[in-house]
């Protein structure tokens, strides 16, 4: 374990970065870890590159140390849409989700439903854009099989109760897209049976550094229908075509970037030696600090004040008429958030610095001077 102190001082960047909800830019370790091995597979020496594929399992057992699983029911993805194709191509039977979710779900699951036709939606239309498990429990059918959600709202930052969702729905599928919550919310994950990811928010580790999370219900009852030749046991099958693997490697194309993987096994690792705990707890005190501010200047929020309800992400929703200037006064104050359909989304970290907080406020407090004047 390191101290929540140490892992606040690997935050490098300028002051202002309040967007980890779009991009989390890289960690310093990240950032040496594939500068070594870049040089490794520039060798060309065969040990230098067997070294480097080390990073394949060690990412695996890390996100599975992270979810409460074991290595072989975690499987490598270049994204969190490769992995969410994998599950949602191979369900069968009614799919319920929501219409304002993320479109690596609402997307995915359109096009799984178009191409085999082996599933029909059915769709959510929360009011408040929150995916509750009453709102499920009220939903729920005979035909229902699975429920695909987000951990964490990329829009309104509502946090999803798994624990309570698999109350509701019993044992049907649960399928969790958890790019937005992981590494920094501290969910029970084996509430679910497909738990999708990426390490390029939270985690620091930059794009192509997705994983997934299988259940035994879910190898069970999800088909590998995008199983490719690196989703058998046969390691390189030569002059015959093998079944795909028992486990999750069913769910693989082809083999992983070997450099992507070394950041992604970095940045799990730094998450797992400071704890998600610490970090939920560091992270959500960043949240009420924009709260805070928000309050104080009045600006509306639509994120739920509940600490059990949201994560790192908070979104303001101005009237209409504010939101532009509100969005120029924190770009003239160097601040970077997602400006998007009318709202504002704050997504502070853990090495969100008072510095950046007090950019964050003076923008707010010139936004409120003019909208007064």
């Amino acid at each position: 374990m390191i101290d929540v102190e140490s892992f606040q001082a690997s935050f490098d960047g300028e002051p202002g970065y309040l967007d980890w909800a779009a991009f989390g830019p890289l960690s310093p370790g990240v950032r040496s870890e594939v500068h070594a091995d870049a040089e490794l597979l520039g060798t060309g020496r065969r040990a230098g590159i067997e070294l480097v594929g080390e990073h394949i399992l060690e990412a695996r057992e890390l996100a599975a140390e992270l979810i409460g699983a074991t290595a072989d029911s975690v499987v490598l993805q270049p994204s969190t849409t490769y992995g969410l194709m994998h599950a949602l191509f191979g369900l069968a039977g009614g799919l319920m989700l929501s219409r304002a979710d993320f479109p690596s779900l609402t997307v995915t699951a359109a096009r799984a439903a178009d191409a085999l036709g082996s599933m029909d939606l059915h769709w959510l239309d929360p009011t408040d854009g929150f995916v509750t498990p009453e709102l499920v429990r009220e939903s729920l059918t005979d035909d229902t099989t699975a429920v695909a959600v987000s951990l964490v709202d990329s829009r309104t930052g509502f946090r999803a109760d798994l624990p309570a969702l698999r109350d509701v729905i019993g044992d049907r599928m649960l399928v969790v897209d958890a790019i937005q919550g992981f590494g920094v919310v501290d969910a029970d994950y084996t509430a679910a049976d497909v738990v999708c990811a990426n390490g390029y928010k939270w985690l620091r580790a930059g794009r192509g550094t997705g994983f997934s999370w299988f259940s035994e219900r879910a190898l069970e009852r999800i088909h590998p229908v995008l199983s490719g030749w690196a989703g058998t046991e046969e390691g390189l099958p030569m002059d015959a075509v093998p079944p795909p693997a028992p486990s999750a490697q069913a769910f693989s194309v082809t083999a992983p970037d070997a450099l992507a993987v070394a950041r992604l096994a970095t940045g799990l690792r730094e998450v797992r030696d400071v704890g998600v705990a610490r970090i939920e707890r560091e992270v959500l005190a960043r949240a009420q600090d924009v709260m805070f501010f928000a309050d104080r200047y009045g600006v509306p929020i639509l994120t739920p004040r509940e600490p059990e309800h949201h994560a790192g992400i908070v979104t303001l929703a101005p009237p209409a008429h504010d939101t532009g200037p509100l969005a120029a006064s924190l770009a003239n104050h160097g601040i970077s958030v997602t400006v998007r359909g009318g709202q504002i989304r704050v997504s502070p970290h853990v090495g969100t610095g008072a510095d950046t907080l007090r950019l964050f406020g003076d923008a707010l407090a010139s936004f409120a001077s003019a909208r007064a004047w």
